[in-house]
């Protein structure tokens, strides 16, 4: 193929070729970005065929990038960076009244703290929009790399020098439990070894927070059995309320339905940092940045 018929075919799928970079996992993700997983692996590799390379190694159900994978998704980001803020430019997004702001921010997040914010924001700010992306903590990042988010709301906070990182607060996480169950009682805190023999229902593999339970829960000396997964708080909030097993969870920032009860962990200590994020080389427009001073000045989670 000539250069131009090259960048014709290869434009499209920039996007999922940064996500299944990022995640590594073709499953997750496909997930990530709401396409199925056949349609994802066509284009990979319809993509490999056209550049007459392997941008990938596949081991199982993981990808690992090859040499000239890497060196694409390098230029992919940056070329996806570009669109993203020329797009901005063209619908005047960078109007400090009446632009508009891509924020992306955990799922768990969703229910009741970020309509809050926002509710809030806007009533100092009528005429900005959002363009608004939840998910898994992988997914925030491929969305601020890309350029398709101005700021994210997320956990843990990268270590990556393309990303500036700020945190904001704690969120703390409890161990839900039945109404009913024998440690429902003990209002004033449980150790997480308590619930060791347990049945819990916890979030999908791969999700940030999932690795992090699992991390507290090795910590107090046992590996947790898993009894269902979803990658929905609420609905992991139903499945205790239901009996199915226990779950860490972040505090619920609305009234939660009868049926559970929210015990704090004594130890270890099970807290997680939510903070502001956004790309390094790329400026903020005036509502972005009117976006981040509101969140800098308020509590988060207060």
């Amino acid at each position: 193929m000539d250069e131009h018929s090259v960048l014709s075919a290869l434009a499209p799928r920039l996007h999922q070729f940064v996500a299944v970079a990022r995640a590594e996992h073709m499953t997750h993700a496909a997930d990530e970005i709401g396409v199925p997983q056949s349609t994802l692996s066509r284009g990979i590799a319809r993509l490999e065929a056209d550049l007459g390379v392997a941008l990938f190694v596949r081991a199982g159900r993981t990808v690992r990038l090859t040499r000239e994978g890497r060196t694409l998704l390098r230029h992919a980001e940056r070329a996806l960076g570009e669109l993203a803020d020329g797009t901005r430019e063209i619908r005047g997004e960078s109007d400090a009244l009446h632009g508009r702001v891509g924020l992306a921010f955990l799922t768990t997040l969703g229910t009741a703290v970020v309509p809050r914010l926002l509710r809030d924001f806007r009533a100092e700010h009528p005429g900005i929009r959002f363009d608004l992306v939840q998910g898994p903590h992988a997914l925030l990042l491929v969305q601020l790399r890309a350029g398709a988010a101005d700021i994210a709301l997320t956990s843990p906070l990268p270590d990556e020098p393309a990303l500036v990182s700020e945190p904001l607060d704690e969120e703390e996480l409890r161990l839900v439990v039945p109404a009913e169950h024998r440690l429902a009682a003990r209002r004033g805190g449980v150790e997480l070894a308590e619930a060791a023999r347990e049945p819990f229902v916890g979030f999908l593999p791969g999700n940030g927070l999932r690795r992090t339970v699992d991390a507290w829960c090795r910590q107090a000396g046992f590996v947790p059995r898993l009894a269902f997964e979803s990658a929905d708080v609420e609905t992991l909030r139903g499945l205790v309320g239901a009996g199915l097993g226990v779950a860490l969870l972040p505090v619920a920032h609305h009234p939660h339905g009868p049926g559970v009860v929210e015990l704090p962990v004594t130890a270890p200590r099970t807290t997680r940092t939510i903070g502001l994020v956004w790309a390094r080389a790329r400026s903020l427009t005036p509502p972005a940045l009117a976006l981040r001073e509101f969140v800098r000045r308020r509590r988060l989670l207060g």
